[in-house]
């Protein structure tokens, strides 16, 4: 069996576990013991699409532990990743819309484990004030895109990987509608992204400065920044997750599966696509899409990191309630510490 070959065999592995581990009921009661003194200031860096279930893990963590102080910094993940690796910022826990942001960028100095813990997909979002909302489908979607005077928004594909995935999504659509000239129409005439394509795979190439046409797309650094002017009329449709669609009532257009990243028996599907980031000569493979967190090595209240992702673990109904399906147990990679024993399953 060829590198290929046994790369997606182990991916496709990983997601059946995944799969399979969602449709488990178990979970740890919340009142476990602590076998130290949990204090101080808990520095959580953060993806933004999970801004919303971790202001409430943040409040409910400090009535657990009242001696602590959770500051959260919200950004794209790969710029949660950067502040630490390459701006020496030092945090007791990393949240990342993308898990394997962790052990591509932080192995091994800044991390040596990482939990599997909630999945989303891609949907794109709109409000009242959007042109053509009575008629845009999961059908035309595209070609509504190219209507004069509507402008779609995503966010920084260098930065977020919300912005990296919507790049993917597009470029895949291509298969599912049966048009080659989706991504030329709304990303090429309308951007400096560029494709290289070879035997039905694809690498869209991310610039180091990312240039748009205005009058057609509306970006910023993160997903969660592009929620106000969508609100205020600014522009008119977003690639956005569905839980942060739900979180602010947002109306929505459902992707199919195939495009969507949010459905595991199309991981060999997604895996025809990738995007190269060339700031930092990185190229991320497409996958259905799966959250990560852990506690990086130089943590300087690694106590704390430890027990608010263990927090995370013993209270998924917070995930859920903010509308973003968990995965229990949660899905450990590397030296995943002792205190998560019984919350977590171990990757094979």
């Amino acid at each position: 069996m060829n590198k290929k070959s046994l790369l997606l065999t182990s991916i496709l592995g990983i997601f059946l576990v995944l799969a399979f581990s969602g449709c488990t009921d178990q979970q740890t009661p919340a009142d476990s013991t602590d076998s130290e003194k949990i204090e101080g200031v808990v520095k959580i860096f953060h993806a933004g699409s999970l801004a919303v279930p971790f202001e409430e893990y943040e409040k409910a963590f400090e009535e657990k532990y009242p001696d602590t102080d959770v500051q959260r910094e919200s950004a794209g993940s790969v710029a949660c990743v950067r502040n630490i690796v390459e701006l020496n910022k030092k945090a007791d826990v990393l949240g990342s819309a993308d898990y394997s942001l962790i052990p591509k960028m932080m192995y091994p100095d800044y991390a040596d484990w990482y939990l599997m813990i909630a999945k989303n997909e891609i949907v794109i979002a709109y409000t009242n004030k959007s042109k053509f909302t009575n008629e845009i489908t999961s059908d035309n979607w595209y070609e509504i895109f190219q209507k004069d005077g509507v402008k779609y928004g995503f966010s920084s594909a260098n930065d977020d990987p919300c912005g990296y995935r919507t790049q993917m999504v597009i470029k895949l659509a291509e298969k599912t509608y049966n048009d080659n000239t989706i991504y030329e129409n709304l990303i090429k005439k309308n951007s400096n992204f560029n494709v290289e394509e070879k035997d039905g795979s694809f690498v869209v190439k991310s610039p180091a400065e990312i240039t748009v046409n205005t009058d057609k797309i509306f970006m910023r650094s993160k997903e969660v920044d592009l929620l106000g002017p969508l609100e205020s009329g600014a522009y008119d449709y977003l690639f956005i997750y569905k839980s942060v669609a739900n979180q602010h009532n947002l109306e929505y257009v459902e992707l199919p599966d195939e495009i969507n990243l949010g459905a595991y028996d199309q991981a060999e599907n997604y895996a025809r696509a990738s995007i190269l980031i060339e700031s930092q000569n990185k190229t991320i493979a497409a996958a259905p899409i799966v959250y990560g967190v852990t506690v990086p090595t130089n943590a300087e209240n690694k106590a704390a990191g430890v027990a608010f992702v263990k927090f995370v673990l013993e209270n998924p109904q917070i995930f859920e309630n903010a509308g973003q399906p968990v995965i229990k147990p949660a899905i450990g990679n590397g030296n995943v510490p002792a205190e998560y024993d019984g919350l977590v399953e171990m990757a094979a």
